[in-house]
């Protein structure tokens, strides 16, 4: 999901970066920092204690790892006037635990847009993006019949519902390893028309633009770390199971209905024509007009259908989640996506005539195609066989093949919220991370591939959003100044809105980004980050078990720079302190000494001139500092120094650039 506290219509990660970091106030005058700890920096133990056994102390899946599942079959209809969905969903949940089961959690999460939800009770007075729907909105879900089926045996569930979540106590245990639990459940909700930045509703001139997501009981997850997941949903992040979904959603017949997975029955719900265009968008690598903005307020656009209405019926496997958008103001275009196995999937766009006009949503197709494509090459293949970008009312949120983004974004916005809202497919529909308890797992990752895909697209387009160096180091640092900061290991709980967005996207984005240039290089960082995604693809890892993968397949300790980044937020500050020659003659080399300021540690680079004209990068590796807060190096100077720069690129967040710089002086005259 993209959070974007400063500037919600703005999703991408250079922005977000950008924007997060020029939020925060003027960094406050605070006492000086203690003296350099080298032992506080590089001993920390918190990846000494064990883990479950189900997970290797290498960071992988263990011989005795298991997750559970959960099956969806759905059928749903759209009543558009009363702006209500009423459906029916029959789950098979899986117990592959070897735990017996007494009960199961779901999530309810319509119940969110009650009146009296704990989401509402907790949104403050002036209300806010992830806050409740508007007052006296009638939300939450109607649930009208649950039932169960368990060892042969159909039964009127015994169910309670507190808040978002429900509890089904079984009549007697779900065995483990294996044994299966179908749950039907016939419920209605009402659709908000701002539901939390998550759905809603976008009225345009052809007609009412509906986004729905979270919208069937889902189950909790049961998983080998915290048993039961129960957090209550108040707008925060996800975290759920894999499994097949089959899903039907019933509208009028002139609308046209984007769906996670693919389309089953197009002859049903297309046009001769349409169904032409879009077999031709699947092989085109240019975009293709499968409705066009002249056709919308065309009757003959779509089929008739039945009484007035058309089922449009969907499938999506190996995924935790779907959603789906529906609409008579669409405009819909489509291109195909060449993934790295040669499996092709599409990349389509569904948009309102305004949007067409008066954005750059004409050049979706082309954004989704372009992140897609890059990140599959990059880092695993994309697995769904669609991926849809909506133009509605929601700024910005993912969803496993269909992401909506707000239909009033333009140029280099949409580039950068579509990048955004498709990269967590990466992070957390392929790499199923808790996000509920650590949103930058998923947040912060997402960032970070961001940072890489905008800087390849289109060779550099919009490359000024994904400035580093520029806009987002100083901005990290006027942060990480700010003794109120989170840091990214915190729970949402306990993460102050105002926060989120330093800790969970820019910091630990922007500090991947450190981890690849400055301290793994891009080719082992690649490796193992890529190791990590293979790994934990369609699987539930905790944060240690990306910390592991990443010392193991990285081929290095970095814990010292885990601890620094992710569980404190110390300051940087290099500075280079004097500069001697051997025997003072600087033909027979320098002696250039360092220290480090502040608690926390990078390795080194400085940039050294000569009066000869020559220049030379010096790279240092972080464990100078294990030694303490002061290093010297020699460099073999064949003529006097001109300037010791350290940081040149200004790509680390030194606190203090000023002392990052040393000058003679003055030159020696003459030869």
């Amino acid at each position: 999901m993209k959070q974007l506290f400063f500037c919600p219509l703005l999703a991408g990660a250079a922005l977000l970066l950008s924007n997060a970091a020029r939020a925060q106030p003027a960094a406050p005058t605070t006492a000086p920092s203690p003296p350099y700890n080298a032992r506080a920096l590089f001993a920390p133990n918190f990846l000494d204690q064990a883990g479950p056994a189900t997970r290797t102390a290498g960071g992988q899946p263990g011989a005795a790892y298991w997750q559970n599942a959960a099956d969806y079959q759905i059928a749903a209809s759209l009543d558009e006037k009363a702006a209500r969905v009423t459906a029916t969903a029959a789950i098979t949940y899986t117990n592959n635990s070897p735990d017996a089961l007494p009960f199961v959690w779901l999530q309810l999460d319509q119940n969110l847009f009650r009146a009296d939800s704990r989401g509402a009770a907790a949104t403050a007075v002036a209300g806010g993006r992830f806050g409740n729907a508007a007052r006296g909105f009638r939300g939450g879900d109607s649930l009208q019949t649950v039932s169960i089926e368990l060892h042969g045996k159909k039964t009127k569930a015994q169910y309670r519902v507190s808040d978002t979540r429900m509890q089904i106590i079984l009549p007697e245990p779900l065995r483990p390893h294996g044994d299966k639990l179908t749950i039907r459940i016939a419920y209605a909700f009402n659709i908000p028309e701002y539901g939390a930045d998550r759905l809603g509703r976008l009225q345009t001139k052809n007609g009412e633009i509906f986004e729905v997501g979270q919208w069937y009981p889902r189950m909790a997850v049961y998983d080998d770390v915290e048993g039961w997941n129960t957090l209550p949903y108040m707008a925060a992040e996800f975290y759920l199971d894999y499994g097949n979904f089959d899903y039907t959603v019933n509208v009028p017949a002139n609308y046209l209905v984007g769906g996670s997975g693919e389309l089953v029955n197009p002859a049903e719900v297309l046009t001769a024509a349409q169904q032409r265009r879009l077999a031709l968008a699947a092989g085109s690598d240019k975009t293709v007009v499968v409705r066009g903005a002249d056709e919308v307020a065309q009757a003959g656009s779509r089929p008739a259908g039945k009484n007035g209405r058309l089922t449009w019926h969907f499938r999506c496997r190996q995924t935790r989640d779907v959603a789906w958008a529906a609409s008579a103001a669409f405009v819909w275009d489509a291109a195909r996506m060449n993934l790295p196995s040669g499996r092709k999937s599409l990349a389509m766009s569904l948009y309102p005539t305004e949007s067409a006009q008066d954005t750059a949503w004409n050049r979706s197709t082309e954004y989704v195609k372009k992140s897609i494509e890059y990140n599959s090459k990059q880092w695993y293949e994309y697995s769904y066989p669609v991926a849809t970008n909506v133009a509605g009312v929601v700024g910005g949120m993912e969803y496993p093949g269909i992401v909506f983004c707000g239909a009033k974004s333009t140029k280099g916005t949409l580039w950068a919220v579509t990048d955004h809202e498709f990269g967590h497919n990466w992070f957390p529909m392929i790499v199923g991370s808790n996000e509920r308890k650590y949103p930058w797992m998923d947040e912060g990752f997402n960032t970070f591939i961001n940072l890489l895909s905008t800087k390849n697209f289109n060779g550099g387009e919009y490359k000024a959003l994904a400035d580093v160096e520029g806009r987002t180091a100083p901005g990290i640092v006027r942060a990480l100044q700010d003794p109120n900061q989170d840091v990214p290991y915190t729970v949402p709980d306990v993460t102050q809105p105002r926060n989120l967005g330093f800790a969970a996207y820019g910091k630990t984005g922007y500090g991947l980004y450190l981890l690849r240039q400055e301290i793994l290089g891009p080719e082992r960082f690649d490796y193992a980050f890529r190791t990590y995604i293979k790994r934990w693809a369609f699987k539930h890892p905790t944060p240690r078990d990306f910390f592991r993968t990443m010392n193991e397949a990285g081929g290095e300790d970095l814990t010292w720079f885990w601890h620094e980044w992710f569980f404190e937020n110390w300051q940087l500050d290099q500075a280079v302190t004097a500069v001697a020659y051997v025997n003072q003659d600087p033909t027979k080399g320098a002696l250039i000494s360092l220290e480090n300021k502040g608690q926390a540690a990078m390795p080194v680079t400085a940039e050294i001139k000569e009066a000869n004209g020559k220049t030379t990068l010096v790279h240092l590796p972080v464990e100078i500092w294990q030694r303490g807060a002061a290093w010297t190096f020699r460099f073999d100077s064949t003529s006097p120094l001109t300037s010791v720069v350290l940081n040149p690129t200004n790509i680390l967040p030194d606190a203090n650039r000023a002392n990052n710089t040393w000058k003679p002086l003055a030159l020696p005259v003459g030869p």
